[in-house]
């Protein structure tokens, strides 16, 4: 999943927002986008997951709305993670991590973007609704015998969930809800988790180490916290 750019509108701009699947090929969706906001790449990928069920993993870019290169959760990973998804990102520096995405987005720029002008998104849109089903439907692809990706595509039986099961702890767990700063509060002290969290309850659980606690939120740690020093590290590499 990426943005394929942005082009230029008669009226504004167009972020084209691309899913591809990597075992077919098949374009889950090339979205005439407004911005590369959150809350638009959302709004598509529940329409996807709508109609397509949901996926095991996804791997995407490290900038935003993606991703965060100083390791944090973003909110989009955690409500993807919400789903069960499991979320990868490219290595930085490294484009062949997507490699048949770009590829994708290399199509889509010599078949479709280059020397055409789009009055408006719903104007894009059409162009690539037409051009993504030649693309899913008609076309052979060398890498897949000279099948077309609809051919060696099935959609997930996982269902989306409108309202993910909030996670259930232990009885006995030291349960916080996480606060819009993304903090939480134990101990009569203020420790940070990541604003990603907020609205959503974590577990606070002893490790084998003296004074160390584990912050999980679900199944995924997400902070430790060091009584001995009153430091928390939290996010993707601890």
């Amino acid at each position: 999943m990426d943005f394929k750019g942005h082009i230029s509108l008669a009226q504004g701009r167009c972020h084209p927002l691309t899913i591809l699947d990597d075992h077919s090929r098949f374009s889950l969706c090339i979205a005439a986008c407004i911005n590369e906001q959150r809350e638009t790449v959302q709004e598509h990928l529940i329409r996807v997951f709508r109609r397509n069920g949901l996926p095991l993993r996804m791997t995407m870019d490290n900038g935003s709305p993606w991703g965060d290169q100083t390791g944090v959760y973003t909110a989009l990973e955690v409500w993807l993670m919400s789903q069960g998804i499991k979320v990868g990102h490219s290595r930085p520096y490294h484009p062949q991590t997507q490699g048949k995405l770009e590829r994708f987005h290399r199509s889509l720029k010599n078949e479709v973007l280059r020397d055409r002008h789009f009055i408006d998104l719903n104007d894009a849109q059409r162009a690539f609704d037409i051009w993504r089903d030649i693309y899913n439907q008609k076309r052979p692809h060398q890498a897949l015998d000279m099948q077309v990706p609809a051919t060696r595509y099935s959609s997930s039986p996982r269902e989306y969930q409108e309202q993910p099961a909030a996670p259930e702890y232990d009885e006995g767990d030291v349960v916080r809800k996480v606060q819009v700063k993304g903090e939480i509060y134990w101990g009569n002290r203020e420790y940070t988790v990541g604003k990603a969290f907020y609205g959503r309850s974590v577990v606070i659980r002893e490790t084998t180490e003296d004074g160390i606690h584990d912050v999980y939120w679900s199944r995924h740690r997400i902070a430790q916290i060091d009584l001995n020093l009153q430091i928390v590290t939290a996010g993707k590499k601890i």
